[in-house]
């Protein structure tokens, strides 16, 4: 498949706003203008719009937060425990303060 060259010219701020944006969401220029113009061959019009939401999603917050304690079970060695290993460490541990709690007294 043979590709083409498109030359465009750009305020320098704008470039500049424009790489920023769409580092933001993933992708660069050059894949920016490519969804676009192939979007508007798809639809035959001006395309969608791309835009960062004002404010953070929920559901945003909530991967991160997954993919942080993700991040904090690999580096503990613990991210492939089943939910039966975890159940008995967690017993094991509470069966130690027991006993640790009954040598007290």
């Amino acid at each position: 498949m043979a590709s083409s060259l498109i030359q465009i010219r750009l305020d320098d701020e704008l470039k500049s706003q424009a790489c920023a944006l769409y580092e933001a969401l993933g992708i660069d220029l050059p894949t920016a203008v490519r969804m676009f113009i192939k979007r508007s061959v798809m639809i035959q019009g001006i395309p969608f719009s791309m835009s960062l939401p004002k404010q953070e999603y929920k559901a945003e917050q909530a991967v991160r937060a997954m993919q942080e304690i993700s991040a904090q079970a690999q580096a503990n060695g613990v991210a492939d425990l089943t939910l039966e290993e975890i159940n008995a460490e967690i017993q094991a541990v509470r069966n130690k303060n027991r006993r640790l709690e009954g040598n007290k007294t």
